[in-house]
């Protein structure tokens, strides 16, 4: 069990800043294909991709995440460098630790131990990997389910490792995603002197009602998965910088976390509705980053569940909490999706680790799991 921690570390050791892969995926490509894989390279732009496949019967289990990282950041500021995997005080530090570097480590040598003792197992197994998650996903996953959607592909069961522990590895199950939907509002009045504000028409003053509203408006109720869809201003900016200019123009950013029982079209709709019962003159620029997932608890949460119970003694519980990831393009072709990783208290900072428990750990939770979906042929 411990080819998981060594994985890691010759991951963690390159210096993959989205979208530059270095070497991680020739380096998981090899292992693939000397455990009997089919891999097949997916480039797109700057961007690599791999779907790598054992097996053509059903039900295909596939593993699906990412190679490139955020920056480490200033280096000064880590115990030890962000690009050199260190042991320390019973955890593994380095970019990627925690997101997500360990988690493909253990899709790998979880893969390798299952084929090795049951090398007749039923169904396939994939890894579906990409390196761009961590920027802005054009040329990433989403670019390889196009591919399998126009060859009919279809995922029955699909396990994103992103870090979704809270507390201790195993204690949530991801198994849907909120939507985010962003705007991009221009108010527009008339600027003038401050001293006259007959003669001008200040923007941020007859924004203010329908701001109001809009903070107070309930987008809907939620469901058992998921809390109320919420509206949130993110960047609000008006003005010249002088003390004596009624501004122009007013810029408002917000954005929705959308849960299933709202959809992008209805609430860009119903935000239009408001700002043209309030009269106003504007320009709004939608961005849609992700439409809300959802795997209803069944088959794969079962079989999530018990692994983990079997392997960490944790019960663990579902959640749709955080934001987005590349599950929401992998559920186009997946029957059944959920995310399960490593403790995510530390991504994306300064010294980000793993407790090194938890690497083996991680590594049979994915086992157990083939195990079971897979089973004896």
């Amino acid at each position: 069990m411990n080819d998981t921690l060594a994985l890691a570390k010759q991951l963690i050791a390159q210096a993959s800043v989205t979208p530059d892969d270095k070497n991680c995926q020739t380096i998981l490509a090899d292992r693939l294909r000397a455990a009997g894989f089919t891999v097949e390279e997916m480039p797109f732009g700057e961007t690599k991709n791999f779907w790598a496949r054992r097996g053509s019967g059903a039900p295909l289990v596939c593993f699906a995440g990412h190679t490139d990282v955020v920056p480490g950041g200033p280096e000064e500021k880590w115990t030890s460098p962000p690009f050199v995997p260190t042991e320390r005080d019973g955890k593994l530090y380095g970019r990627g630790a925690a997101d997500m570097k360990t988690s493909i480590a253990a899709f790998v040598t979880a893969a390798e131990r299952l084929t090795a003792r049951m090398p007749d197992h039923q169904g396939s197994i994939a890894l579906l990997i990409t390196s761009d998650e961590e920027g802005d996903a054009h040329d990433g996953t989403t670019k390889v389910v196009d591919v399998l959607k126009a060859r009919g592909e279809t995922i029955d069961y699909c396990v994103v490792g992103e870090p979704t522990a809270v507390g201790r590895l195993g204690d949530t199950i991801k198994n849907g995603r909120r939507g985010s939907l962003s705007g991009r509002l221009t108010v527009k009045g008339k600027q003038g002197h401050i001293a006259y504000p007959h003669l001008a028409v200040n923007p941020v003053h007859i924004f203010a009602p329908a701001l109001a509203e809009l903070c107070a408006e309930t987008w809907d109720s939620g469901n058992g998965y998921f809390p109320p869809t919420g509206f949130q201003i993110s960047n609000i900016r008006a003005g010249t910088g002088a003390t004596n200019v009624i501004p122009g123009t007013l810029d408002v950013w917000f954005n929705f976390r959308f849960s299933t029982e709202s959809t992008d079209s209805g609430l860009k709709q119903r935000v239009h509705d408001i700002l043209d019962k309030h009269g106003l003159c504007y320009d709004l620029v939608w961005s849609l980053s992700g439409r809300p997932f959802l795997t209803e608890a069944g088959r794969l949460t079962d079989v999530a569940r018990q692994a983990v119970a079997e392997v960490c003694g944790v019960q663990a519980e579902l959640s749709t909490s955080g934001g987005t990831s590349d599950g929401r393009f992998i559920k186009a072709v997946a029957r059944e999706l959920i995310e399960l990783g490593p403790v995510n208290a530390s991504i994306h900072q300064i010294d980000e680790h793993i407790e090194l428990a938890a690497i083996d750990e991680l590594s049979a939770v994915y086992e157990r799991m083939l195990e079971k979906l897979l089973g004896e042929s």
